[in-house]
């Protein structure tokens, strides 16, 4: 059983995915042992609470920099054993030393094709919004392991969207959510659970299913 901590920061519509996969025997043997908030109160929260899943509030307000509450999250994770970190709406900076802590092991969902619309200030509807500015004829998602690189890490999974006339951010945000990232996420997760992910050389490679 491979331990899995998922990370958000606000409703957890992809944490739901990854939730509805455990309940249905799809996460590759993985299984959610908790969920952490860096905000109070969020529906993400609630969602963890009702699959009967911990769930923890380390708000990013009550630690003085961004090492301390790095390091928070890395204590409050190693004391749990879990193997696999989710970034799953997790708005929140972290330092090297998390990502350190965790090499290969932290996997997070970008909501278009990497390395295109990536890094600083790429987050959220910011995306969708430059896509469209950009007059793409496809976007998508993405699902790679975490670097000390916003959004430069090594790339899992990728699933293509098509952007439609009239499209506006909103609605682009939601049919790359629905078409992509819902599915990517789990798939990944189910994976690493399975040991079938390695990365070579900044490379993943995906054995075939035995």
């Amino acid at each position: 059983m491979v331990k899995i901590g998922a990370l958000v920061s606000g409703g957890g519509t992809n944490l739901q995915q990854l939730i509805d996969a455990q309940a249905a025997g799809k996460l590759g043997g993985g299984e959610i042992a908790v969920v952490i908030s860096s905000k109070p109160e969020v529906y993400a929260l609630e969602r963890a609470k009702k699959a009967g899943i911990e769930a923890v509030t380390l708000s990013r307000k009550e630690y003085s920099d961004v090492e301390a509450y790095s390091q928070a999250l890395i204590d409050a994770l190693k004391a749990r054993g879990i193997e696999l970190v989710v970034l799953s709406g997790f708005l929140t900076i972290t330092s090297d030393a998390f990502v350190r802590a965790f090499p290969d092991r932290i996997m997070n969902v970008h909501p278009a094709l990497l390395p295109a619309f990536g890094g600083k200030g790429f987050y959220g509807l910011h995306v969708h919004e430059a896509v469209l500015a950009r007059g793409c004829k496809l976007t998508g998602a993405t699902v790679h392991f975490a670097n000390e690189v916003c959004d430069g890490g090594p790339i899992i999974l990728q699933k293509a969207v098509e952007v439609k006339d009239g499209d506006t951010p909103e609605i682009l945000q939601k049919r790359v959510m629905e078409e992509a990232e819902w599915q990517l996420l789990p798939e990944a997760v189910s994976l690493f659970c399975q040991g079938r992910l390695t990365v070579q050389d900044g490379i993943v490679h995906i054995a075939p299913e035995e």
